[in-house]
């Protein structure tokens, strides 16, 4: 197993848990950008800051010529109240790296640290442009990273990025060819009827019926417009209307999400909703606003790509190390953005360990993951830098 020196492992762990106590929400990252700024400048790396807003960049050359790899980590942390008791646990109130983003931070720290010291061992030639990104949860970083120009502005060939993932023990690696991750996407309904008296309904137009009768008929968007061999998630999360026991009120709001795998139904299910919610409600004689926000696209794997994170990982791990079980998931990542741009991989580093007591699931008040995952990653991603570099012309 090529899992690399133990002062990295030591330097990540510290990296993290300085990240873990002082986490920053989506596009207040400054305090962590500058950690990362300081780190990489003290390794002598031009760093280009201030990319959609708080992101930064940094470009390593071999000096002999070949293609660029770009490799991402995000940075942001999570509105999450930490329920943890460990010494590194969060200081600031309300806010949680509950995903990992912190260790990813400082695997790509890590990197940089290797570049400059041995990067002879896995950059036999080409480039590497290490991405600090913000706001990936919810806020749509990576495509404000790529509006700013940098896939182009340093000619990035090919985009990665991993994750450590509590679905998957630690020493497995899961990568999948294809959609990995679904879409996010978020819609919003207001049902407009007549208020009025609860005891002569007559003379309304129930909003609350209307509302209810939506809440059933959206779910025949997966079950009678959907292939049933195709991943497709509507939910409606929360249903908010009047106030007073005895009134009917005038609106009722429905606010949820869709997640979906294949471009053709991401494309069809925004037009066959407001078409559907509509004519619902004309039935009532109601009528409604509809409001659909795009916010991550599907996360789609090249499947050359993907193939050599399969090779590094068994070069790294052995030939048992690769796992496609809880891979596949319906949540949704803005690494997509980059992969609509170029061709590329994101892969899970598994960092469940029961025995430690490393179950919790992501985004819970109670989330950590096994730090050994660590230098697995970057053991990892050193060898999926390698392996693309030397079969790349």
């Amino acid at each position: 197993m090529k899992v690399y020196p133990s002062h990295r492992k030591e330097e990540m762990v510290r990296y993290r848990r300085t990240f873990h106590q002082f986490p920053e929400l989506k596009y207040e990252e400054r305090e962590t950008a500058s950690f990362v700024k300081a780190h990489l400048e003290s390794l002598g790396f031009q760093v280009e800051s201030g990319i959609a807003e708080t992101g930064l960049v940094a470009l390593f050359d071999s000096g002999i010529p070949g293609k660029t790899i770009l490799v991402r980590a995000d940075m942001d942390a999570l509105p999450i109240h930490e329920e943890n008791n460990h010494d590194y646990k969060s200081k600031n109130p309300g806010k949680m790296h509950a995903c990992g983003h912190d260790g990813h931070t400082s695997i790509l720290m890590a990197l940089s640290s290797e570049l400059k010291s041995s990067f002879s061992e896995f950059v036999p030639k080409g480039r590497v442009l290490l991405c600090f990104q913000p706001a990936e949860e919810g806020g749509s970083g990576a495509d404000k990273m790529i509006a700013s120009g940098i896939l182009d502005r340093y000619k990035v060939d090919s985009v990665f990025a991993l994750h450590v993932w509590n679905h998957i023990d630690l020493g497995k690696v899961g990568v999948v060819n294809g959609t990995m991750m679904a879409s996010v996407d978020e819609f919003k309904i207001t049902v407009k009827g007549t208020s009025g008296h609860g005891a002569i309904p007559q003379h309304t137009v129930d909003p609350i019926v209307v509302g209810s009768h939506l809440v059933t008929a959206l779910q025949t968007l997966v079950s009678r417009n959907v292939d049933p061999l195709e991943p497709c998630v509507v939910t409606v999360g929360s249903f908010h209307s009047g106030n007073a026991f005895n009134v009917i009120p005038e609106t009722a709001t429905l606010h949820g999400t869709v997640r979906t795998y294949s471009k053709s139904v991401y494309e069809m299910i925004p037009k066959r909703m407001e078409s559907l919610v509509n004519q619902i409600a004309a039935g009532f004689g109601a009528t409604v606003d509809f409001e659909y926000n795009r916010i991550d696209k599907p996360t789609i794997n090249d499947s050359g790509m993907a193939d050599i994170v399969r090779t590094a990982a068994k070069n790294v791990l052995g030939e048992n190390c690769l796992t496609e079980e809880n891979t596949r998931t319906m949540g949704g990542e803005d690494f997509s953005a980059f992969l609509m741009e170029r061709p590329g991989c994101y892969f899970f580093i598994g960092s469940r360990n029961e025995t430690k007591g490393f179950i919790h699931s992501h985004h819970s008040s109670f989330f950590d993951f096994d730090e050994d995952a660590l230098p697995i990653g970057l053991s990892v991603m050193k060898e999926v830098i390698k392996t693309y570099l030397l079969n790349s012309f």
